[in-house]
């Protein structure tokens, strides 16, 4: 009986007909997909992307020099020198990442106390060279004050689950 049944199925097309049917049905539907380079689908508060040191309101960076980013990077990806100033606090001299050894773990952004380090909502960052993916202290400020609200904002709403 099956092969009758299986016979007379593959006689009149089913099979065709119920794939055509599926897609007549699918084309009148609203697209999924996003057109990428003119659309950019939403990002969580927790994605981390392209890394950026941060500033105060006063303009004042950061961070404190206390290393703990550099200590618990499991990739050995950062690099910091410190030296005390005139006022007794430390500021860093030199803050460097080589972002082709980073694996965007956001263990950085955790260890730092006073949220200087944090991984941003840029990942549209592609280079062409090597050099351009190894971050010093001014390129990592800079990215800070262009993402500025953006990181505030996600910290913010990330605040509660920390």
């Amino acid at each position: 009986m099956t092969s009758l049944v299986r016979s007379t199925r593959s006689l009149l097309l089913l099979e065709l007909l119920n794939g055509m049917r599926l897609t007549l049905v699918e084309m009148f539907k609203k697209p999924s997909t996003v057109n990428y380079p003119y659309e950019k689908s939403p990002l969580s508060p927790r994605f981390r992307g392209e890394h950026a040191l941060r500033r105060y309101a006063n303009g004042e960076e950061r961070c404190i020099a206390c290393k703990l980013c550099e200590a618990i990077c499991p990739a050995l990806a950062i690099t910091i020198e410190a030296e005390p100033r005139s006022d007794g606090s430390r500021r860093t001299t030199r803050y460097d990442i080589d972002m082709t050894k980073c694996i965007y773990c956001g263990l950085c952004q955790e260890a730092c106390p006073v949220d200087a380090i944090v991984e941003g909502p840029n990942y549209e960052f592609a280079t062409e060279t090597h050099e351009e993916l190894l971050y010093d202290k001014q390129k990592l400020l800079d990215n800070g004050d262009r993402w500025e609200a953006a990181i505030a904002a996600n910290l913010a709403a990330d605040a509660p689950y920390r």
